[in-house]
């Protein structure tokens, strides 16, 4: 037992002799060198490292990133508005924020009033009036569907605006299109 305690502390002793020197131009000996002096890749360069080539690789298989969760009617608008129900009160609160983010992603396009008259409209073709019949026939889900997926030429705002701000847009919406049909009732 003695005999391993002075045995390791000489070879402790030598490594560190001779591990250390006095010039600082002259490291000394390194463990596992590749972990202290790692070969940087570029993001698209190739890399012989990997079995495929390529530094970055893709994602496994069925892994979600934090913070995601997949959308499950990615392709059925009608089966959205079905089964999707909006789980935020339509208080002062949630309207103002829906209305921000209207102003912020919808207005462009949709105008102030969603008429479908925005400052965009010259330079790009009309997108439907939020206050046309079939819009107004959507239900809550099927709108939050559309701000999810998109329709027709308008792209999915899904990267952009996140769930609740969603919600919270089809708040809003609903109350442009009940502000219109307060203002069609004599």
């Amino acid at each position: 037992m003695r005999r391993t305690i002075a045995f390791s502390a000489l070879c402790l002793l030598v490594f560190t002799v001779v591990g250390c020197e006095r010039d600082p131009r002259k490291p000394g000996y390194e463990f596992l060198p590749e972990m202290v002096h790692p070969i940087p890749y570029e993001a698209y360069a190739p890399n012989p490292n990997t079995a495929d080539g390529k530094t970055m690789q893709r994602p496994v298989a069925g892994t979600i990133p934090r913070g995601f969760l997949p959308y499950p009617y990615p392709d059925d608008r009608e089966r959205a508005g079905r089964e999707l129900r909006n789980p935020l009160p339509a208080d002062t609160q949630i309207l103002a924020r829906g209305q921000e983010v209207y102003e912020t992603f919808c207005l462009i396009c949709h105008g102030v009033m969603g008429k479908g008259d925005g400052p965009l409209i010259p330079k790009f073709p009309n997108p439907p009036s939020l206050t046309a019949k079939s819009v107004l026939a959507m239900s809550a889900g099927e709108i939050y569907h559309v701000i999810t997926m998109g329709v027709g030429q308008m792209e999915s705002y899904a990267s952009q605006i996140a769930p609740e701000d969603r919600w919270k847009l089809v708040h809003y919406v609903q109350a442009l299109q009940g502000k219109k049909r307060a203002e069609e009732t004599p």
